[in-house]
């Protein structure tokens, strides 16, 4: 796969992606958005402050006036743009890749994404033209104290809790007691010091081997809650008082039902790999229901559209209408503490009445032809109801099952889910079957 995705670009430092790279990217966003002011974020990896002033002068040398946020999370940048009325931004990050990656996540006026579908493609193309020289300017520019108090308008009278926190050594560690400060919350801390090199792990927490240890530290201090961050702070995993994990789709749950409380008839974005419990809980709640393809691109343009107040995906990310449409793991998690604390029920009895199906979580498979593999799961249940909006999706009454290609790696991606665990492990065995049989 190439260095430009679905709704970023990302490779290896300094083979695919280095300085000069990224100066010629700067010159081609400020000239795909004409933009006039611009924000420039980075995360922590250790080669993103060189490549940052890179993009920086790229920018600036078409003309723009450049507000440089330094250290801070994707959100954050997010929030700039919106907030400050600029008319785009551009967030040096591999997000949770390995420590070797760098990238890039642009956006344009209001926070809204640019991905395939809305320019990405067309910087791509345009990347190695000549761009007419121009004197910009470049300032640092401290978004924390905005952020601090953006996030404190979501939290309301609380009781005291007690939540274990992981930063996976990322952009969140870097300002999560300034922004957090005054919360009533006792916080047990993992892997807060920012660090590039991620020694504790990678700053991927939807795998299990990076979220052990913020695991035992639940089982050990008997927190309300924990909440894992990835490595720029866009994605939030939640994690049960004994360790278990919560899956994001029952997050989007709780988060719905809320809004929906506050906003009554508004709509919800979730990705086509969530579990049918969103649907069926955002309809009784009287919300309209708008499923979409995966990725943050995707979900924005079509929240959007929609006006709709909340989205969610099955990898962490969560968005909001009052933030511009974006998303940010610290807001998600600010809002958990506000729904948990504003309630004396244990997070457990919450999520109970939606406990009521199965799920396989993601199933990556190395195929070598990816089509082909998911041709034979299309064939193989042609009675089912099916649709193209990303992959192939398989639908029944009693299970479904969604088989897709990743955006950002060279994998095919499997979801399913039925009304019992026999069925689900059934279904799932017949299907890896498939997949596997080129």
């Amino acid at each position: 796969m190439g260095i430009f995705k679905a709704y970023d670009v990302r490779g290896r430092y300094p083979n695919e992606i280095d300085e000069a790279f990224a100066l010629r990217l700067g010159r081609a966003t400020a000239r795909f958005l004409g933009a006039k002011r611009m924000a420039v974020g980075r995360d922590v990896r250790r080669s993103a402050p060189a490549v940052a002033k890179a993009v920086i002068d790229g920018l600036a040398g078409t003309g723009v006036e450049v507000l440089d946020l330094g250290l801070c999370t994707t959100p954050m940048l997010y929030f700039a743009v919106g907030s400050l009325g600029l008319d785009g931004g551009v967030m040096v990050t591999a997000s949770h890749n390995p420590p070797d990656d760098i990238g890039f996540k642009i956006c344009r006026e209001r926070a809204f994404p640019v991905g395939e579908r809305t320019g990405l493609k067309d910087i791509e193309r345009t990347i190695d033209e000549p761009a007419p020289d121009a004197r910009g300017t470049c300032k640092p520019h401290n978004i924390v104290p905005a952020y601090r108090q953006h996030l404190h308008r979501f939290v309301g009278k609380i009781r005291p809790l007690a939540v274990a926190v992981d930063c996976a050594n990322g952009c969140v560690g870097a300002h999560f007691d300034t922004l957090l400060g005054g919360v009533p919350v006792r916080f047990e801390r993992l892997c807060f010091p920012p660090d590039g090199a991620f020694p504790n792990h990678e700053p991927n927490p939807l795998k299990d081997e990076n979220v052990r240890d913020l695991q035992k530290r639940l089982r050990e201090t008997r927190c309300d809650l924990g909440v894992a961050f990835d490595g720029d702070g866009d994605r939030a995993m939640f994690f049960r008082p004994d360790g278990g994990r919560i899956a994001s789709d029952l997050i989007t749950v709780l988060l719905a039902k809320r809004e929906l409380e506050r906003t009554p008839g508004a709509a919800i974005v979730y990705d086509l790999r969530s579990s049918r419990v969103v649907r069926e809980e955002v309809e009784k709640a009287g919300g309209r229901a708008i499923r979409e393809r995966v990725g943050h691109a995707f979900i924005k343009e079509t929240m959007k559209k929609n006006d709709a107040v909340l989205g969610g995906e099955l990898s962490g990310h969560y968005y909001f209408r009052d933030n511009y449409f974006a998303d940010s793991g610290l807001l998600a998690f600010v809002k958990m503490i506000d729904l948990l604390g504003g309630q004396p029920k244990p997070v457990a009895d919450l999520l109970k009445p939606f406990e009521r199906t199965f799920a396989t979580g993601e199933i990556n498979f190395h195929v070598a032809d990816k089509d082909a593999a998911m041709e034979r799961v299309a064939a193989a249940f042609q009675d089912a109801r099916q649709d193209r909006l990303d992959g192939i999706t398989i639908e029944y009454d009693a299970w479904w099952c969604n088989v897709r290609p990743s955006n950002t790696e060279p994998l095919l991606r499997l979801n399913l889910e039925a009304g019992t665990p026999e069925l689900r492990d059934r279904m799932r065995g017949q299907v890896e079957r498939l997949i596997s049989a080129g």
